[in-house]
């Protein structure tokens, strides 16, 4: 078995429950995820016409959230798992966005696109399964011209609390027992895990920081289950 293969958080890894994601996802965040999409969406503050960048596209909910929020604004999705884009292209081409958002296989470390070649990009849980970080934040800025938008949604570790308590139990017994009934797979066991062993909020954003973005927003969602990071690039940093 390759490293690649075996590497929980990898492109093959989400490829074993691809079919399964969209349901998974719904049923274990009570559908709040796509409320924390919305939000993502909205922090871009893009204008028509734009090009934006949506990083671990996954099934293309967000591209499909940014396409259908920004009138004639072109979206590139790119994911590292085969599975999960063939079942974003059939949901892009169910609603009629086909001409708007293309979708490729690529890997967040590095990037296919020149420099500036965006005005936005954005990411929903996907920067804490990339392995050098860093290196993602960094192309993340290269991209993504000047005054552009970064918007990066993620899972987080509920700190505290008695809403942080249940937010905490759900996260660790819930949700990994859930996806084990409904995928039939221990994938979601890594979800817990990898939720656990992500950097606290200032942490992340001072790494941000450290890769050339400018941090505008850190800001908690939904008792600290999630948080939205929004910046912009530091050009000449």
């Amino acid at each position: 078995m390759s490293e690649q293969t075996a590497r929980e958080g990898s492109g093959a890894m989400f490829d074993r429950i691809a079919d399964r994601y969209d349901l998974l996802n719904r049923i274990i965040s009570l559908g709040i995820d796509q409320r924390w999409r919305r939000q993502t969406t909205a922090a871009l503050e893009s204008k028509p016409g734009e090009r934006i960048l949506d990083l671990a596209t996954g099934t293309a909910d967000l591209a499909i959230m940014v396409a259908s929020t920004y009138p004639e604004c072109q979206v590139t999705g790119l994911d590292p798992s085969r599975n999960m884009l063939a079942v974003g292209t059939q949901k892009v081409a169910a609603a009629e966005l086909a001409r708007r958002i293309t979708l490729i296989e690529g890997d967040a470390q590095s990037l296919p696109f020149a420099d500036n070649h965006f005005d936005g990009v954005c990411m929903a849980f996907g920067i804490r399964n990339v392995p050098d970080r860093p290196a993602a934040l960094r192309e993340m800025a290269r991209v993504v011209r000047s005054g552009g938008r970064i918007a990066i949604l993620e899972l987080a570790e509920p700190r505290g609390g008695v809403m942080g308590g249940l937010a905490r139990f759900h996260i660790h017994s819930v949700v990994p027992w859930v996806g084990s009934v409904l995928s039939g797979s221990r994938e979601y066991r890594y979800l817990q895990r990898s939720i656990a062993a992500f950097p606290p909020a200032e942490e992340f954003a001072k790494t941000m920081a450290e890769c050339g973005l400018e941090v505008l927003n850190v800001e908690p969602l939904t008792f600290g289950v999630a948080t939205l990071y929004v910046a912009t690039p530091r050009k000449g940093a």
